[in-house]
């Protein structure tokens, strides 16, 4: 037995190594940084305690950021969710060809983000863009999506679905194919229509995948920043400027490492109090899936 668990400490050593040295230390390094005001510029690294704390919350373009990445992750996380359920639920059909859609709506997944940025900045563009262009031919007026402040956050939710949806629809295409065809089975016996399916059966037994799609989208939406750099910088008028591209501007722009460890930090707690509050809602379905 002993023996046996040596051989396991073994297996586990390099993961362990690597959760430590990459993961542990920079968070442990980074929390003693958020103690110190820190100018990267200059050699004095004075020890503030929690003052870079109070200052960010007191800080009007910190809450600015935030709440601008809590508009995203509002309209970009349920939007990109419900469209990815409904591709799962039609590529998880067995139809002839169908790996061959899964496989191109993950394409997006897999590529750059810097040239997906870039790819939406073409489509985006006033008269020569791809919308534009189409548009046009419908007599609609250009519309500069990225530099109209009624337009920049929807354009970046639009092509966050687009990005996100690979994903998604693959954890929810496995969780479809988990759910027990005896339950649909006996719902067609009971007369139970399509729809009345999909509400009663698919809906509740995919309780878990939804709500680590939502935790997870969650995440990645307060992590927003490439296509804010790419494409927007922050504008127009700081409508687009999201709390991951603050920090990065606190630390690199302006050159204030403490406070920008101290807001990454404030960052981390709100995102899990976020993940906290979506359990607590969800907490009564997961109890009837693991009770059914």
């Amino acid at each position: 037995m002993q023996r046996n668990q040596k051989v396991g400490y073994l297996f586990i050593a390099p993961a362990a190594l690597h959760l430590l040295l990459f993961a542990i230390v920079p968070i442990g390094y980074a929390l003693w940084l958020s103690l110190y005001r820190w100018n990267l510029l200059k050699d004095d690294r004075p020890f503030v305690g929690f003052k870079n704390y109070t200052d960010a919350f007191t800080d009007q373009a910190f809450w600015n950021a935030m709440w601008n990445s809590a508009r995203f992750a509002l309209t970009s996380v349920p939007l990109g969710m419900l469209v990815a359920l409904l591709v799962a639920v039609l590529v998880a059909q067995k139809l002839k060809g169908v790996a061959f859609f899964r496989t191109l709506y993950y394409i997006p997944a897999v590529s750059s983000g810097v040239a997906i940025s870039m790819l939406w900045i073409y489509v985006y563009l006033p008269k020569t863009g791809l919308i534009n262009t189409a548009s046009a031919m419908f007599g609609i007026p250009s519309v500069d999506f990225l530099n109209r402040t009624e337009w920049a956050m929807w354009a970046l939710v639009f092509m966050s679905i687009w990005t996100g949806l690979g994903p998604k629809m693959i954890i929810y295409v496995a969780g479809l194919m988990g759910i027990p065809p005896e339950l649909y089975e006996a719902a067609e016996i009971d007369g139970a229509k399509g729809w009345s399916r999909f509400w009663k059966i698919t809906i509740p037994m995919l309780s878990p995948t939804t709500l680590f799609v939502l935790v997870t989208g969650t995440i990645g939406a307060f992590q927003l920043f490439t296509p804010i750099y790419m494409m927007t910088k922050g504008g127009p008028k700081d409508s687009t400027n999201v709390i991951g591209y603050h920090i990065y501007q606190e630390a690199w722009t302006r050159f204030q490492a403490g406070s920008a460890a101290a807001q990454s930090f404030i960052l981390l707690l709100v995102v899990a109090g976020v993940a906290w509050v979506q359990y607590r809602l969800m907490r009564n379905q997961l109890e009837g899936y693991a009770t059914g």
